[in-house]
C-alpha cells in the first residue's frame, strides 16, 4: 500500500461518506423543490392512502423513471445514493485492505459486502 497509511485511508473514507451524503441530500432537495413546485398547491387527501408507485420500488425502475419531469423519481434517486454511500465505503475499505495485503480484513469485509448486496438485491 505504497503511500497509503491507515490515517490516509480513514480520511479518504470520511471524505467519501461526507460527499455521498451531501450529494444525496442535494438530489433529494432538488427533487423536493421540483415536487413542491408541481404539487405544492394541491390539497392532500388523507382519507385515501397512495403508496409509492410500482415503478419506483426497484433500483432499475427508479433509474428508468428518473428525469426532469418525474420529481418523485428524483427524490428516490437521492435516497438510493444515500443507501449506496455506505456500500461504497465497504467497497473502498475492501480495496484498501487488499492493497495492504491484510487477508483477515479482506475476508471480513468481503462477507460484509456480500451481506449488504444480498440484502439490497434479494426480493422482498
Amino acid at each position: 500500500m505504497a503511500g497509503w497509511t491507515d490515517q490516509r485511508l480513514e480520511v479518504a473514507i470520511s471524505v467519501l461518506l461526507r460527499t455521498g451524503v451531501t450529494i444525496s441530500a442535494a438530489v433529494v432537495l432538488l427533487g423536493g423543490v421540483c415536487y413542491l413546485s408541481k404539487h405544492g398547491h394541491e390539497q392532500p387527501a388523507y382519507q385515501t392512502f397512495q403508496g409509492t408507485p410500482e415503478q419506483l420500488r426497484s433500483f432499475t425502475g427508479v433509474i428508468h423513471a428518473a428525469g426532469p419531469s418525474n420529481c418523485s423519481a428524483i427524490i428516490q434517486v437521492g435516497l438510493l445514493l444515500l443507501v449506496l454511500t455506505p456500500v461504497a465505503r465497504v467497497i473502498f475499505s475492501l480495496v484498501g485492505f487488499g492493497m495492504a495485503h491484510d487477508r483477515t480484513y479482506v475476508v471480513l469485509t468481503s462477507i460484509v459486502l456480500a451481506i449488504l448486496i444480498y440484502s439490497l438485491a434479494a426480493p422482498h
